[in-house]
């Protein structure tokens, strides 16, 4: 059975403004339960969990880290109140993916934060471009994406991302 939000600590933090908030890496080692809880609330809250999704979540260590992928948690009040990932693609491609925001923190300007940061550190890498997929349903999410400067592009334009879900596709050129 899954693990829910309400496993973790539940200090009030509704009250955190986005300048309390500390973005911090995840590295090898360090302990990625915040970012499968947060990753698999919002997943199963609006679609399922897909294979890929699970193959992720469960071994992000595996699957992002040890591939010269990075993971960084926004940090609030010593608890992880946000994540997101950066999987290379080859030739400076990466993808954004499995970003997350806690849902009492939504609205606070925490995800666009977290966003910002994630791009920052992907021209520091030396990326050349970074992709996603998304969903239509997810609104507040593609604008935020669409803000920051991705544009719409057409699925066969990407790497495969093997989710059912993805039904919006964008890229940044950085």
């Amino acid at each position: 059975m899954p693990q829910t939000m309400e496993g973790m600590k539940s200090a009030d933090i509704t009250g955190v403004a986005p300048e309390e908030i500390e973005i911090r890496p995840l590295e090898i080692g360090e302990d990625g339960t915040a970012f499968r809880v947060l990753n698999e609330e919002w997943i199963s809250r609006y679609f399922v969990l897909e294979a890929k999704d699970r193959e992720t979540l469960g071994d992000p260590e595996g699957t992002i880290l040890r591939k010269g992928g990075r993971m960084y948690q926004a940090w609030a009040d010593g608890e992880v109140v946000g994540c997101v990932a950066l999987i290379p693609m080859g030739n400076g491609v990466y993808e954004l993916s499995k970003m997350a925001v806690s849902p009492t923190l939504h609205g606070k300007g925490i995800g666009r934060r977290l966003l910002l940061h994630t791009i920052t550190e992907a021209r520091a890498l030396g990326a050349a471009s970074l992709f996603l997929g998304s969903n239509s349903k997810l609104k507040n999410a593609v604008h935020l994406y669409e803000a920051v400067g991705f544009e719409h592009v057409p699925p066969q334009s990407l790497p495969d991302m093997h989710y059912e879900r993805a039904d919006v596709f964008m890229s940044m050129q950085l």
